[in-house]
């Protein structure tokens, strides 16, 4: 059987706030469509560098505009679409809230929260954000600890 490949990139988003002990927040989102939680992601245009389209699709999918800090790393997993098996690759980016913009597919997100960073995992839903989310929390931690 033949793979599908496909390439998407997204950001896992922190802000200040006035909420939880550090006074930090991450943006979760959840997919309409199999509702598992996660962070906002997309597929990579033809000829669109991975960070252009992070930044594109988190606007597009939370109305958040956000400033690309560093790559956190990468998820990779199989799945089904139509019959078909696809290989999905997605390039994620640490990325600090800078405004609202325009969300123009937010039907692809059924809900997002602002989580203090102490639940982001508990509510994450699969496996490999969880372990990328350990990686960017770290970073997250350091760079609000150095402000």
């Amino acid at each position: 059987m033949a793979v599908k490949r496909i390439f998407s990139a997204g950001g896992i988003i922190f802000r200040e706030s006035s909420k939880g002990p550090n006074g930090t927040e991450v943006l979760v989102t959840q997919h309409s469509g199999h509702k598992g939680w996660d962070f906002p992601k997309g597929h990579i245009e033809s000829g669109e560098s991975a960070e252009a389209a992070a930044l594109r699709e988190v606007e597009e999918e939370t109305g958040v505009k956000a400033k690309i800090i560093e790559r956190v790393g990468d998820t990779k997993y199989f799945y089904f679409d139509a019959g078909e098996r696809v290989f999905k690759i997605v390039i994620f980016f640490l990325m600090k809230y800078v405004g609202e913009g325009k969300a123009t597919t937010a039907f692809e997100v059924s809900a997002m929260e602002w989580l203090p960073v102490e639940v982001v995992e508990e509510k994450l839903t699969f496996k490999d954000t969880k372990k990328l989310w350990g990686e960017a929390k770290e970073k997250i931690e350091q760079l609000t600890t150095d402000i």
